[in-house]
């Protein structure tokens, strides 16, 4: 039965009701849902906005940071060299303008890059002037710009003047030092400029205002500001005068009245924008539901402030720490030193820093590969781990060095036992992939006291350590000492005058005679480099050898004395040329063909080439060293095995290696008639060498003595200042054609004689 009228009109009012009702409850779920979405909007906008501007904010003190660190570096820097007693005597004394020019203009603008060096008397007057990379200008410029900081000095000023900003941060002008550093411009362009008071403290006891002061400057330009970019990770850090792009921040250097200095830009990267690109799909989707958006936001938003927790703490690690082992890095060790040196000034226990080298790392990384070196270093990582109580520190510092801060005494012997429990952990050898590595550390030594400065110095003194510890043979530690300044000073002198020599062909070479058994006939020569300096005279080949080798050098030198031995060599037909020839050179992946290439280019006969290596050369390279030697005596060089006795002596060296002669070191001929195990050795190792078909060469052979002993022991040939020393070319030619005029007496006749 269809429904009547009565029943459609009050169904048709029912429905209208529940539309009115479905609607009075969709309107409030959906301007709930559209306010939510709205706040939710608002708030990951606002917490963008918010993350940006503290990225950027921090991005900022970081610059500002970064220019500081550089000023107190460049003060640092001047001061170490005109800060000195060396100083006050070579400017104030007595001045010495070349004393100035070598050891602070070259010093700082070669080894630190600094642009601009000048020296101002008591009474104001400019008495040197260096640019590095431009031409001089007018002394009234240069006396308006340095006037800040001279007149700060100098105690005459009652506060800052405009247009500086004082990097050290509090010195008081009605009190100055005798060291100031400033940002300003200097000549037009911003710069950072350091000033020291020359003196020692008798001289500045009464004050700076009669002291000459050193200047030295170095600009806020291109290369400062991509060198912090890079360090600080920032994107076209840049110098800006105009107004900056639109997505561009800028941070300003200013004085101590707000006016700006120099004004710094650089692309941002913002986190928030990342993350608001990320949320937006979710607040979509939450359009489906109130309870589905609260939720998904909610876990969202939870997850990426996670997220961003974690990154921060993960990209802090790694910005900390050495991504191969794991050790703190050098900024964290730079955080952690200057917080123990602010404890020990405090009252804390004293403390000292361990600056580790591993001693033949490179050789490992260049014939192993990288990653051999790489396990090596996590090998190093877990003993020196194992070394350190809980409180001290192990840092790498990068490439083969690493840095220990340990709380101990600070006596010459409790820092020497805590370096030869890490010399002895850190030589013993290591087994990795197969290879038995053996290799050294050297390590210096800086104590701190309630007497230290700031960490750049007290790691200064331990590099300092370190370096006399490497230039006296490697393999042990050195505590660092006053004296060392000087020593480093005139060690690194002597190394650039060494480079120029060998670019400019100085060196000479010097060839010692080798003569047969009964002494009347020569059968070889070896070659060894001289050297004259101009202004020092002769330097000996143990102040300039160890140089050599340890800045690279050695490598250009022994091509050099290849190139010359084999030049003169062909003068001297019949003889034998011998060569030595150093771990650095020989180790080289090009060693070979540079030996081939010099044979070609001066036509000498491989065969009368004789190439002399020690055993330390073949220690953990031992599949490449016999490659390389195999190659050359398929062209007729010849090897000998220099200094045999006085390392390894592994029986191992002279079956695998294709030597042809074995030298027996100076020490053991020298001993032979006052020891008996001397003598028990040259004759083990004439034995040897016959047995095995090689030739003996005896060195150092001085008396008639020695050479009786020898010749009855049966060593093939000898060489010493019986029989000659060493000398120019011209005096083998001369040698040569008159063999009778240098001829040695027969040694039985000559004993007897003296009996």
């Amino acid at each position: 039965m269809p429904p009547s009228a009565q029943e459609r009109i009050a169904g048709e009012i029912k429905g209208s009701r529940w539309d009115h009702a479905r609607v009075r409850l969709v309107v409030p779920i959906i301007v709930i849902v559209a306010v939510a979405i709205v706040c939710v909007v608002v708030a990951v906008l606002t917490s963008a906005q918010r993350a940006d501007e503290l990225s950027t904010n921090r991005q900022q003190e970081l610059i500002q940071h970064a220019i500081s660190a550089r000023g107190m570096h460049m003060l640092g820097q001047l001061s170490s060299v005109a800060g000195t007693p060396a100083a006050a005597a070579a400017i104030r004394s007595k001045y010495d303008e070349a004393w100035v020019t070598q050891h602070i203009a070259d010093w700082l603008q070669t080894y630190f890059a600094h642009d601009v060096t000048v020296l101002v008397d008591g009474s104001g007057q400019i008495k040197f002037i260096r640019f590095r990379d431009r031409s001089n200008t007018s002394t009234a410029d240069l006396r308006a710009d340095l006037a800040p900081s001279l007149e700060l000095l100098r105690g005459r000023l009652a506060a800052l003047p405009n247009g500086t900003l004082d990097v050290m941060r509090g010195q008081d002008p009605l009190k100055p030092g005798s060291r100031t550093v400033l940002v300003q411009h200097f000549l037009g362009e911003p710069a950072i400029v350091a000033a020291v008071a020359v003196g020692t403290d008798a001289d500045l006891s009464s004050g700076n205002g009669g002291a000459p002061v050193v200047f030295s400057i170095k600009y806020i330009n291109g290369k400062m500001l991509r060198e912090i970019g890079n360090d600080l990770q920032l994107t076209g850090l840049r110098r800006i005068d105009a107004p900056p792009a639109a997505d561009e921040a800028v941070t300003e250097l200013a004085d101590g009245h707000g006016d700006p200095i120099v004004r710094l830009a650089w692309m941002p990267s913002p986190p928030g924008r990342d993350v608001v690109k990320s949320v937006l799909p979710f607040i979509g989707v939450a359009l489906a539901g109130f309870a589905l958006l609260v939720g998904l936001v909610m876990r969202y938003m939870r997850r990426t402030a996670q997220a961003i927790a974690a990154g921060e703490s993960q990209l802090r690690h790694l910005a900390m720490h050495d991504p191969i082992c794991g050790l703190p890095n050098r900024i964290y060790f730079g955080e952690r030193l200057e917080a123990v040196i602010t404890k020990v000034r405090a009252g804390g226990p004293a403390a000292a820093v361990f600056y580790i080298d591993l001693d033949h790392f490179k050789d490992v990384n260049d014939t192993l590969g990288h990653h051999v070196g790489d396990e090596l270093i996590l090998n190093v990582t877990q003993r020196l781990s194992r070394i350190v109580r809980g409180d001290d520190l192990v840092a790498r510092l990068g490439g083969d060095e690493f840095a220990i801060i340990t709380t101990c005494g600070s006596d010459s012997y409790s820092l020497q036992a805590i370096a030869g429990r890490i010399i002895s952990a850190v030589c013993a050898p290591y087994s990795i992939n197969g290879h038995t590595i053996i290799i050294g550390a050297s390590i210096g030594i800086a104590a701190i006291d309630r007497r230290a400065r700031d960490a750049a110095d007290i790691l200064r003194y331990a590099d300092m350590a370190l370096y006399r510890a490497k230039n006296e043979g490697r393999n042990r530690a050195c505590i660092y000492d006053a004296a060392m300044d000087a020593d480093l000073s005139s060690r690194k002198l002597l190394e650039g005058n060494l480079h120029d020599a060998i670019q400019n062909d100085k060196l000479r070479a010097a060839y010692q005679p080798i003569v047969n058994a009964a002494g009347d006939a020569v059968v070889g020569v070896e070659a060894l480099a001289r050297w004259t300096h101009p202004q020092m005279g002769e330097i000996p080949p143990s102040q300039f050898i160890p140089i050599a080798e340890n800045s690279g050098l050695i490598v250009e030198l022994g091509e050099l004395m290849l190139r010359r031995a084999c030049l003169d060599g062909a003068n001297w037909p019949g003889l034998t040329v011998a060569v030595n020839v150093s771990p650095l050179q020989f180790r080289r992946s090009d060693f070979v063909e540079v030996v081939e290439r010099i044979l070609k280019e001066t036509a000498f006969d491989a065969s009368r080439l004789e190439l002399e290596i020690t055993e330390s050369t073949l220690l953990g390279n031992l599949d490449t060293a016999e490659l390389s030697m195999l190659r050359l005596k398929a062209i007729g060089v010849r090897f000998a095995l220099d200094d045999f006795g006085t390392g390894y002596s592994s029986l191992l060296y002279l079956r695998r290696f294709p030597f042809d002669k074995l030298k027996i070191d100076s020490s053991f001929v020298r001993s032979i008639e006052t020891a008996p195990d001397a003598a028990a050795i040259v004759h083990a190792v004439v034995s040897l060498g016959r047995g095995l078909g090689m030739k003996v060469t005896a060195e150092g052979v001085e008396n008639a003595e020695q050479h009786l002993f020898l010749r009855a022991a049966g060593v093939h040939s000898m060489q010493g200042y019986r029989f000659g020393r060493p000398g120019p070319a011209d005096d083998i030619t001369a040698r040569l054609a008159s063999p009778d005029k240098y001829r040695v007496r027969n040694p039985d006749e000559e004993i007897a004689l003296a009996s």
